[in-house]
């Protein structure tokens, strides 16, 4: 039995979690952390993690950044295993995070999703094949009209993933409008598209002479980050001290 904190567990993902975690019985979640208390848990929450007495195998983190710095430093000092899902870290706290990982293990990804992940890595095998092939890449990434970046960082991590596999590697173009010329072969282009509740929607286009190859995943709800977060709990607990990330875990499958 795996033993788990939710950090950020009054937060909408931090419930989801719960949920999740409680129809599991590989889980038992021991506590949870959060300044909110207006929720009711069949589990304690504490207020501060430093207030947490209770042992743990591993923390499912979804708070925010502001917090991060108090969960790093727990976890430094209790080394317990902590699988980081909150996103606008500061340089600083990602540089926190490394020398974290230099005590216990620390899993981070740009994207939690377990389809996402396996999106990458079949990503890599194709680029392999279609682009000395001359076959352009595209990615389009929808989101709805509250996120603040663009484009995401699952875009860029899908990118990323493809470049890290070619022998030359691509330049990202983000607009088209800047001037006048022809697509350059060795480019990824990014486009960015914002409206209404859109969760997320990533595709990725290989176009070539006369035959288009799409590869797209769309996430209908947040649960789908929630999952692949309980999944990376299971898998980083008990692993030594070192930074993981969703690609080990799809590796472990």
């Amino acid at each position: 039995m795996t033993k788990v904190i939710i950090y950020g567990c009054n937060g909408k993902m931090g419930q989801v979690i719960t949920g999740i975690c409680q129809e599991d019985s590989e889980l038992e979640i021991v506590a949870g952390v959060d300044v909110y208390d207006g929720i009711k848990n069949p589990y304690p929450v504490f207020a501060n993690i430093a207030d947490c007495d209770l042992a743990a195998d591993v923390i499912i983190d979804f708070s925010n950044a502001q917090a991060v710095d108090a969960l790093l430093d727990y976890c430094m000092n209790k080394q317990v295993p902590v699988v980081l899902c909150t996103t606008g870290l500061s340089d600083a706290q990602l540089e926190k995070a490394r020398q974290t990982a230099e005590k216990t293990a620390v899993l981070k990804s740009a994207n939690m999703s377990l389809g996402i992940n396996t999106l990458m890595d079949l990503l890599k095998k194709a680029v392999k094949v279609l682009a000395p092939a001359g076959f352009d890449i595209e990615i389009v990434e929808k989101h709805h009209n509250q996120k603040l970046d663009a484009p995401s960082g699952t875009a860029l991590a899908l990118a990323d993933s493809m470049n890290e596999v070619m022998e030359e590697s691509y330049a990202y173009q983000y607009d088209r409008t800047k001037e006048r010329k022809k697509r350059e072969k060795s480019e990824i282009g990014i486009s960015s598209v914002r409206g209404g509740n859109i969760v997320g929607e990533h595709e990725v286009i290989f176009a070539g002479t006369d035959e288009v190859i799409t590869f797209k995943h769309t996430a209908h709800s947040k649960a789908v980050f929630a999952k692949g977060a309980v999944e990376a709990a299971k898998y980083l607990a008990g692993k030594e001290a070192g930074m993981y990330d969703m690609a080990d875990v799809i590796a472990a499958k």
